[in-house]
């Protein structure tokens, strides 16, 4: 690949910038996998993890989440209006859930009824992102929730005999 497209390491460290860690997104794979896979590990989880991320389309997918949150939050949006909507997180957005369904629909119906899961429930990191009502994190808290749900959906269908 040329250096024009984005890396593994590139949605790493923008993860890593935002507060977001592998083991913070494996951990909550670990809770959603272990009632249905016993022996899932820690391990597994954090490998799924990276295998989702490695992913062309779940890299696009984060540099484009995360440029909108950041740019809302900087104030550097030139469409004013759409700017305003990010960062009051108006309600009825929901662009930034149609974004994640990207990274979900390369891991089948599981990934999406997980991530409707999580999107409801916000266990762990997702939860805190979405309660940092300091920063602008729209898109963020949605694809993290799309990149655990997905990597869960990889352990089910791993597991599945």
């Amino acid at each position: 690949m040329g250096s024009n497209f984005g890396t593994y390491e590139d949605v790493i460290k923008l993860l890593n910038e935002e507060g977001v860690k592998i083991e913070d997104m494996a951990t909550l794979v670990y809770d959603l996998q272990k009632p249905y896979v016993p022996n899932v590990t820690i391990e597994e989880s954090c490998e799924s993890i990276k295998s989702v991320l490695s992913k062309r389309e779940v890299i696009n997918t984060v540099m484009v989440g995360l440029e909108l949150d950041r740019s809302a939050r900087a104030r550097r949006m030139e469409n004013k209006k759409l700017e305003k909507i990010l960062v009051d997180d108006q309600g009825l957005f929901g662009v930034d859930e149609v974004l994640a369904y990207t990274i979900c629909n390369i891991y089948g119906s599981i990934a999406l009824t997980n991530f409707g899961y999580l999107d409801k429930i916000k266990p762990g990191i997702i939860g805190i992102i979405n309660n940092n009502h300091e920063r602008c994190n729209v898109f963020l808290d949605d694809i993290i929730g799309a990149i655990v749900a997905s990597a869960a959906s990889r352990v089910a269908h791993r597991h599945d005999e």
